[in-house]
């Protein structure tokens, strides 16, 4: 992986995290855990997405969206977890 890629797979991480955290309005993480949440969500919602036959479209706003919908599924699970 490109040193470009990873930068790139970081600013949708923290983008994603940071909007997932705006969503859920959780107690946030920070800037690290804002971007291991969003790229978390991004691999969810990789898997997650396709089951339901959900297709975004292709490009960097639907590539953050996506990686958005997995870190709220991600958050929310965190959230029943923690509770239990």
């Amino acid at each position: 992986m490109s040193g470009e890629a990873i930068l790139v797979v970081l600013l949708v991480g923290l983008i994603a995290g940071w909007l997932a955290g705006q969503i859920v309005r959780g107690g946030g993480f920070g800037l690290v855990g804002d971007i291991l949440v969003g790229v978390a969500g991004a691999l969810i919602a990789s898997w997650l997405l396709p089951h339901f036959h959900v297709d975004l479209g292709v490009g960097l706003v639907a590539v953050i969206a996506s990686a958005t919908i997995g870190a709220v599924v991600l958050l929310l699970l965190m959230r029943v977890i923690r509770q239990v």
